[in-house]
């Protein structure tokens, strides 16, 4: 069946009169940060990363739909934090597996580390996001440990790993991925983020989009993790919202790394990198490669410009076994968003369309075999009408 892209579908602190502290649950549909998350900054001094919660951050997490835990039950899960039990390490601390008696679960539990780039704000985040944000495509969070100087996440655990796991040099009991597990996770990831920008009031720009923390569940499942450094979009007649730059070199949206300005294209830009790495099976960065193959992204754009070269942009891993004009789309998709004007980019509802779609398309090597080119739909196919109306509201 032919198709083309077009087709597919802070707020000053208010003097209070001394009252009685009362509980109260901030609405589902407009996620709030408590102003003293937002004071911490993760880049202050190891003191101010130790330090317990204030009695009003403790108030806000306590109203929140996840559990609390005692560090000694953590402990006990993971047979005292054991080197058995790790399943990964990155700047924020360790990951653990460790089974919870009191839910009768299996878990994976985040130990921040305490002299680490993740602090009091970040922990503060990633709580009120996920006690608040529920979606298939988002990981869960069961709950969390602040114990004293201790900062700890409790989530479900996901068998797979990461998406980085197994796309890039990944270990001999790991199957490389096919195409179509591929397409099934580049849609699962699209609709998380959807919900995100879509589905939430305000929307949340997710700042953070990364093969490693795109976790799979059973089936090559896909959800996104790891919320700390989320921020609530613009509303009303803003177009962004301001904040130092953070996250991952090789993601990070041109605009916003030069300026600070976050949008929602923001991370539809992030999106296309890690499809251009679910398809090409390279690294965002890679400083192992040949000067101009090093960013993924600019190794990727003069090839975007001559479809003779896209079958040269395939995953060696496949060996061939894609089908012609199902990588023709992809391309197509993740072309358009990394874009490198922030206007030019789809929204992530249209993406969402697109890989829905291509994953829907099961290919077996065994009956279509190895197609000859054919292009369908350009690079430079233009985002469908909808996201003009959106960009003119942008450029106001």
């Amino acid at each position: 069946m032919d198709c083309c892209f077009s087709c597919l579908g802070e707020k000053k602190k208010k003097k209070k009169k001394k009252k009685k502290p009362q509980m109260v649950k901030p609405p589902l549909e407009k996620p709030q940060i408590p102003p003293a998350a937002e004071k911490a900054k993760p880049g202050g001094s190891s003191s101010s990363r130790q330090e317990s919660l204030e009695p009003k951050e403790e108030m806000v997490l306590s109203n929140g739909a996840a559990q609390i835990f005692t560090f000694r039950e953590l402990a006990a899960a993971t047979n005292n934090f054991s080197a058995d039990c790790l399943l990964g390490e990155g700047g924020f601390g360790r990951v653990y597996k460790g089974y919870l008696d009191s839910v009768s679960q299996v878990v994976a539990i985040k130990q921040l580390d305490r002299n680490g780039l993740q602090g009091n704000r970040e922990f503060l985040v990633e709580v009120l996001m996920l006690s608040l944000l529920h979606h298939p495509n988002l990981v869960n969070l069961i709950g969390y440990c602040a114990d004293g100087d201790q900062r700890l996440l409790v989530y479900e655990y996901m068998p797979l790993g990461s998406l980085e796991d197994h796309l890039h040099d990944p270990s001999p009991d790991k199957t490389r991925l096919d195409w179509n597990t591929r397409m099934t996770i580049a849609a699962g990831a699209a609709k998380g983020l959807e919900h995100l920008h879509d589905k939430t009031n305000p929307p949340v720009i997710y700042r953070d989009l990364k093969c490693s923390n795109i976790l799979l569940g059973e089936g090559y499942h896909p959800k996104l993790s790891d919320f700390g450094l989320a921020k609530l979009g613009p509303v009303g007649d803003k177009t962004h919202v301001s904040t130092r730059v953070m996250g991952t070199y090789g993601y990070c949206a041109p605009e916003y790394a030069m300026t600070g300005q976050l949008t929602l294209k923001s991370d539809v830009y992030s999106y296309g990198v890690v499809l251009l790495e679910i398809i090409t099976g390279r690294r965002a960065i890679d400083v192992t490669r040949a000067a101009g193959e090093q960013n993924l992204v600019a190794w990727a754009r003069p090839l975007f410009k001559d479809r003779r070269k896209f079958p040269q942009m395939a995953d060696p891993a496949l060996k061939g076994q894609y089908p012609s004009r199902g990588l023709y789309q992809a391309l197509a998709v993740a072309a358009m968003c990394v874009q490198e004007q922030p206007t030019m980019r789809p929204v992530i509802g249209d993406v969402v369309t697109a890989l829905s779609y291509l994953a829907s398309q099961t290919y077996d090597p065994e009956v279509h075999g190895i197609h000859r080119t054919s292009l369908l739909i350009a690079p430079s196919t233009p985002p469908r009408a909808r996201n003009r109306g959106v960009d003119q509201r942008e450029n106001r």
